[in-house]
């Protein structure tokens, strides 16, 4: 019950942060925040499914909460080293 509260909050946080980012027209870390709230309901979405008995819909959420990580990852080093 818990680790549920704390992606929960996580989730929140992450929604704020990019609607915050937005409306102060910092799109970079919008994006940023937006590509980790992706990844977060994704990985979320995966372990549902996956306790629900829907294996291969679970495996295809979880590939997107990578492939949203990843990006999470390149999006961060660009926002750090790249401009």
């Amino acid at each position: 019950m818990q680790l549920k509260w704390i992606s929960g909050i996580a989730i929140v946080l992450a929604a704020l942060a990019s609607l915050y980012f937005v409306v102060k027209s910092n799109l970079n870390y919008a994006v940023l925040a937006m590509t980790l709230l992706f990844t977060l309901t994704n990985g979320v979405r995966a372990k549902s499914f996956r306790e629900q008995g829907f294996e291969r819909q679970s495996k295809w959420m979880a590939g997107m909460s990578i492939f949203f990580g990843i990006s999470f990852v390149g999006a961060l080093l660009y926002l750090l080293f790249g401009q």
